[in-house]
């Protein structure tokens, strides 16, 4: 029974500033270089802009 008790507020205390060093430390290796993109992106349908508005409410009334 020799075994000193932590208070409940010291050990939230010293939780929190644990988690708080392990999420402030990164460590970031060579795969974790962002990569640029160049290009576009484009996107036909087909349909109008009445046939979608058209479908729109179809489906949002039902």
């Amino acid at each position: 029974m020799g075994i000193p008790l932590m208070s409940l507020g010291s050990y939230d205390e010293q939780e929190h500033e644990r988690r708080e060093r392990k999420n402030s430390s990164m460590d970031l290796s060579e795969d974790d270089t962002r990569s640029s993109y160049q290009g576009s992106v484009e996107f036909e349908s087909g349909n109008s802009t009445e046939e979608l508005l058209d479908q729109f409410h179809e489906i949002t009334d039902e």
